[in-house]
């Protein structure tokens, strides 16, 4: 028996050991508490533990009390003290100041571990040499060029226009109205791997990918984690949900337009009453994903740039040839890996910095397009990526009543950006969706080779190797579009189809080019310095400061400036 007030021996320090998270242990003299599956990091308002105590464990006298509770109801602690006291013959006082020594070394762990879980991410510093190396790469002539190039030797095979446009939008993170991307293709086209591959030039730091999301999982954040990141979604089809009303796809289309969610949820305060509690995350984010049901996530698309995976024989043979000669090991891997380091440090250097563009209001994109609003905003945008990514060659200047500093974009910028729009203009005045016209065109070139004028469910079937529901699909739209007609309708004869014109998808494709083109060119004409005779005879130049509408004339005799392709 142990008098109450008798002397302890003193034997350990009063340390809290957290080698284990999921048993933090604390001895004070010759109590030893044991903390099992330890504390939670949220809900500061309470400590609710699963807790061990035991008397001179070391000799093994007593058995060891298990209890749950909150360390901050102090009836509850009342009931532990005494039920200790009763059961280890000591003082309630003694057996008071112990857990009151436990409370503060766990109030102290979880502070710190929360601590640990808000600061900031350490961005890699790089060296002298390498941010000059960077900052001269982004001066060089022909930057968009050489930036293609380089993704191309990290690994990325093909795909020379989408995976520029890929690495521009994900560049776009950093400005305040960033970009979005969606990837679509058939099963094993290659959607994922080139979004991989892409984001694999982008500092870790600065993306965030998962597989899956819940609805709930995007409000969860902490309130900035988001901000200027890439968010990589491997499958749009993982989504919680079935289709466009999934909880998840709603928050990243407000995620997308409003650049901010919030959440109104029922909390309970520190008075037990329950009250309601608002959870906000802060954008903007770039978001990029994958699917193959175009039609599914239609209101996302809207909200995203399309591109549609290349799925020729001629890139099946790229990508097969690039596998056997890794097999051999004639891929310089370590090469690819330090051109990979190298955009990324390029990325690194780009700082956040406004865009105008001085030619914005004489900008028009093809009448062709449906949704023109969105799409239009889409166009300006994909030029203001241009010159972000070109800072480094562009005159910073201040507005003089707000002194914002900005940067002004080019005539090249807009030439560059308009290579890079006109698949994805296209695709936005097609009235047929992306997977359907490319079976489209893929029969129109068959049944021009063949010469056959007419073709069956079954006859192409085989021969494009589909399964019989796709064609079926694809037919049905395309009689539905006006594309094809039936040609027999006699179900014992089968079915015959016959395509109405060869030529229209040229056609759409020569407008929306020339709507670029010629709007571009009444630009460069109104911006060419005007001659005129001076009273010796000799040419006088004068320049004009803005952009105005073009004369018939002015545009009849000014002089084309050549054409600049990425």
């Amino acid at each position: 028996m142990t008098p109450e007030n008798a002397p302890l021996n003193i034997h350990t320090s009063t340390t809290l050991s957290t080698s284990s998270p999921q048993a933090l242990t604390l001895k004070y003299e010759q109590l030893s508490f044991t903390v099992l599956g330890g504390i939670r990091l949220d809900g500061l308002d309470r400590l609710r533990v699963t807790i061990k105590v035991e008397f001179n464990p070391s000799t093994g006298s007593g058995q060891p009390i298990r209890h749950n509770l909150d360390l901050y109801n102090d009836s509850a602690l009342e009931k532990l003290s005494r039920k200790c006291a009763e059961r280890f013959e000591i003082g309630s006082v003694y057996i008071g100041k112990a857990v009151g020594e436990l409370v503060n070394q766990l109030e102290n762990y979880r502070l710190a571990e929360i601590k640990k879980t808000q600061l900031p991410e350490i961005k890699k510093q790089l060296t002298e040499a390498e941010r000059k190396e960077a900052e001269g790469f982004l001066k060089s002539k022909d930057l968009l060029l050489r930036t293609n190039d380089l993704i191309g030797k990290s690994g990325v095979i093909g795909e020379e226009t989408n995976r520029l446009l890929m690495y521009l939008i994900f560049t776009s993170r950093k400005r305040e109205q960033p970009l979005h991307i969606i990837s679509m293709g058939s099963s094993g086209a290659g959607k994922s791997y080139l979004q991989e591959k892409v984001a694999e030039l982008i500092p870790e730091e600065d993306k965030d990918q998962a597989t899956s999301f819940t609805e709930n999982s995007f409000y969860y954040q902490g309130r900035y984690d988001l901000r200027h990141k890439l968010l990589l979604i491997e499958d749009l089809d993982g989504l919680s949900g079935t289709g466009g009303n999934s909880g998840a796809l709603y928050a990243l289309r407000e995620l997308q337009s409003k650049r901010y969610i919030i959440k109104k949820v029922p909390h309970k305060n520190s008075s037990g009453e329950t009250v309601t509690k608002s959870i906000r995350v802060d954008g903007p984010v770039c978001i990029a994903g994958c699917t193959t049901q175009e039609k599914i996530y239609e209101d996302n698309a809207n909200r995203s740039f399309l591109i549609y995976i290349d799925e020729s024989k001629e890139q099946d043979e790229r990508i097969m040839d690039y596998q056997r000669k890794k097999s051999a090991g004639k891929i310089n891997t370590h090469e690819e890996q330090g051109t990979k380091n190298f955009l990324k440090n390029v990325q690194t250097i780009l700082q956040p910095i406004t865009v105008i563009n001085p030619y914005a209001e004489h900008l028009k994109i093809p009448s062709e397009t449906f949704k023109p609003r969105r799409t239009n905003a889409h166009y300006l945008q994909s030029i203001e990526a241009v010159t972000y990514y070109k800072q480094y060659q562009r005159e910073q200047k201040s507005d003089q009543s707000t002194g914002e500093v900005f940067i002004e974009t080019t005539l090249e910028d807009i030439a560059e950006a308009n290579e890079l729009m006109k698949e994805i203009l296209l695709s936005k005045s097609d009235e047929l969706t992306g997977a359907c016209r490319n079976y489209f065109e893929k029969l129109k070139s068959h049944l021009e080779q063949t010469k056959e004028k007419t073709f069956t469910n079954r006859g192409i079937r085989s021969v494009m190797r589909l399964p019989g529901t796709t064609v079926r699909r694809y037919h049905l739209e395309l009689l539905q579009n006006g594309y094809i007609k039936l040609q027999q309708d006699k179900k014992a004869a089968g079915y015959k189809y016959e395509v109405i014109s060869y030529v229209e998808y040229k056609e759409l494709q020569g407008k929306v080019t020339s709507a670029l083109d010629e709007t571009l060119e009444r630009i460069r004409c109104a911006s060419e310095p005007v001659v005129s005779q001076s009273q010796n005879g000799s040419p006088k130049v004068k320049k004009t400061n803005t952009v105005n509408p073009v004369s018939q004339q002015a545009t009849k005799t000014g002089k084309r400036e050549k054409k600049i392709t990425v």
